[in-house]
C-alpha cells in the first residue's frame, strides 16, 4: 500500500472524533488536505474552522468549510493535524510545511489533539526528520549559534518566509532523547518565535495509517 494510501486512511479516521455543530481546528499538509477533503462530505456538521495557515485557509474556503478567527472562536474542542515525526509518548516534530507556530498555538487552545499520519512518521527517538526553528530574522545568527553549541546543524530554509514574516531554520544531526527539557529550553532562546518541537503540548490521540488498517495510540 501506498503512503498516500495510509494517510487517506488515517485522515478518514479522525472524523469519527468530530462531534456536530463543533468548531474543530485544522493543521497544515498532505495528511491534513486528505482531512479537508473528508470534511467537505460532512461540512454541514461544523460551525466553522479555525486554520494554522493560509495554504488550509485557502483549501477549507474552497470545500465550502467557514473559516473563523482564532481570536473569536476561543477554545477549540478538536485540532486535528499530521506531523513529520512521533514517538510513542506522541512527542511530535512538527514545521516541514512552516506553519509551526500557528499549529503550535492551535494545539495549546484544543481540547484533545488528534494527529494523524502513516506509519513510517512513528520513530523511536526523534531527530531523524530535521527540527524546524521559526526565527526572527534580525536574530537569525545569534540563534544559529546557540543551536550549533547544543550540537544541531542549523540550515537556513531557502526562499521561505512564513505567515508570520519570520526566517525558518531547520536544524539537523539532533537526536532528541529529552523533547520536553529541549523544547523548554529553546523556547528561552532570544529570537526563536517557536520551535517545531510538540512535547510540553503532545498529542493526545495518534491516528496511524498502516497496510493494515488504522493503529490508534493514546498518550496518558
Amino acid at each position: 500500500m501506498s503512503t498516500d494510501s495510509m494517510k487517506k486512511r488515517a485522515a478518514e479516521a479522525a472524523l469519527e472524533y468530530l462531534e456536530n455543530h463543533t468548531i474543530l481546528g485544522v493543521g497544515t499538509g498532505s495528511t491534513a488536505n486528505y482531512f479537508i477533503d473528508n470534511l467537505a462530505r460532512i461540512k454541514h456538521r461544523l460551525d466553522g474552522a479555525v486554520s494554522s495557515s493560509e495554504a488550509t485557509t485557502r483549501r477549507l474556503k474552497s470545500v465550502g468549510i467557514t473559516v473563523l478567527n482564532p481570536n473569536t472562536a476561543g477554545h477549540l474542542p478538536l485540532y486535528v493535524d499530521s506531523a513529520d515525526e512521533t514517538n510513542q509518548q506522541l512527542h511530535l516534530i512538527k514545521g516541514g510545511g512552516g506553519a509551526l507556530t500557528q499549529e503550535k498555538i492551535l494545539a495549546a487552545t484544543s481540547d484533545l489533539f488528534v494527529c494523524i499520519a502513516d506509519r513510517s512518521k512513528l520513530v523511536e527517538i526523534l531527530g531523524t526528520f530535521p527540527l524546524p526553528v521559526e526565527v526572527i530574522p534580525m536574530a537569525h545568527s545569534h540563534v544559529r549559534r546557540e543551536l550549533l553549541k547544543r550540537g544541531g546543524q542549523p540550515t537556513l530554509r531557502k526562499n521561505v518566509i512564513t505567515d508570520n514574516g519570520n526566517l525558518i531554520l531547520d536544524v539537523y544531526n539532533m537526536q532528541i532523547l529529552e523533547p520536553t527539557k529541549l523544547e523548554a529550553e529553546l523556547n528561552n532562546i532570544a529570537g526563536i518565535v517557536t520551535v517545531g518541537l510538540f512535547a510540553l503540548r503532545p498529542a493526545d490521540v495518534l491516528l496511524l495509517g498502516t497496510a493494515s488498517g488504522v493503529r490508534t495510540i493514546r498518550h496518558f
